[in-house]
């Protein structure tokens, strides 16, 4: 068994997306100066953008998907065991290959990666290539990996159980 239960992994990623949807919305270079952020994105050669210093229209619009998407996991999170199970076991490796896809391209395509090289043609992607999006989507991904691992052991649990109480209520008739 799990020692920390997948619907507490949701309910805390879904927290953390409201919290990071305020911090957006009242002061975004907070997060900027975070050290994780500065951190991995120096290790991997990225910009840190400048257009997080204050809030911006941008910002707003990205604190308001963060507060859609915590909410809506929320709710999921309230899902009866089996159709729970069912959701989010769909839900977190599409999740998980999502995020891992955004961080890799983040990464790999910036001006001075190891795919894009140092071409001067600028795309429409281009904003993409920062150290907040490459650790946002990194951990983001690292977290529904880790959802993922955690319903796999409970869905094994969950079968145990469901084969159980059929054999109960057998030996009852």
């Amino acid at each position: 068994m799990a020692i920390i239960t997948s619907s507490a992994l949701i309910r805390t990623l879904s927290l953390f997306h409201l919290s990071l949807s305020y911090l957006l919305i009242t002061s975004p270079s907070t997060i900027l100066n975070q050290s994780l952020v500065f951190l991995l994105g120096a290790s991997m050669q990225l910009p840190t953008p400048t257009s997080f210093s204050v809030s911006s229209p941008s910002t707003t619009f990205a604190a308001l998907i963060l507060a859609l998407l915590g909410l809506i996991d929320l709710t999921g999170c309230s899902l009866p065991e089996e159709i729970g199970s069912l959701y989010w076991g769909s839900q977190a490796p599409i999740r998980c290959s999502f995020f891992f896809a955004l961080s890799a391209y983040a990464y790999a395509f910036n001006p001075g990666g190891p795919i894009r090289g140092v071409s001067n043609k600028a795309g429409p992607w281009d904003n993409l290539h920062n150290s907040i999006v490459f650790t946002w989507s990194f951990l983001e991904m690292t977290y529904w990996f880790w959802i993922f691992v955690t319903l796999r052991e409970e869905r094994t649990e969950l079968a145990v159980r469901k084969a159980q109480r059929k054999k109960a209520e057998e030996n009852m008739l």
